[in-house]
């Protein structure tokens, strides 16, 4: 029996987890009967990711109100 490999996503920056993710999503597309040019149309396109995909970006700008210091 083959041993399945274990990838350790610690030993990879952000741009090889892009990567990685790319290149399963596009082998997923083709496995799933979709033609090469439609797989890299989806690729492409990122608002055609399902949300579970890409993780949500946080909320980091404060709510403060904006003062206007020329009120005059």
């Amino acid at each position: 029996m083959a041993k399945k490999k274990v990838i350790d996503l610690d030993t990879y920056n952000a741009l090889d987890a892009w990567a990685i993710s790319l290149q399963e999503m596009y082998t997923s597309l083709r496995k799933a009967g979709l033609s090469v040019e439609i797989s890299l149309a989806i690729i492409v396109e990122p608002g055609a990711y399902p949300d579970w995909i890409l993780p949500s970006i946080p909320d980091r700008v404060d709510r403060i109100p904006y003062e206007d210091d020329d009120e005059d």
